[in-house]
């Protein structure tokens, strides 16, 4: 009993978590505040510090070499 309990409740939580966004909401996350990183050149800079130390690139915007040189 207690283990369907908490199968529902955590059932009800993971579903909680999804919704719909109507058109109308579309602008309001399409803002500059809703950005993960408000600052485009701040994260460009931290994103070619991370490709340069890490020597790798992938899962941002930053496309190069491995070297950190470009």
């Amino acid at each position: 009993m207690v283990k369907k309990s908490a199968v529902l409740v955590l059932s009800l939580l993971i579903l909680s978590g999804c919704s719909t966004v109507s058109p109308w909401q579309r602008g309001t996350l399409a803002k500059p505040e809703m950005r993960w990183s408000p600052d485009v050149l701040e994260s460009t800079l931290d994103g070619h510090i991370y490709f340069a130390k890490e020597a790798s690139s992938g899962g941002g915007s930053a496309a190069g070499g491995g070297c950190g040189c470009n």
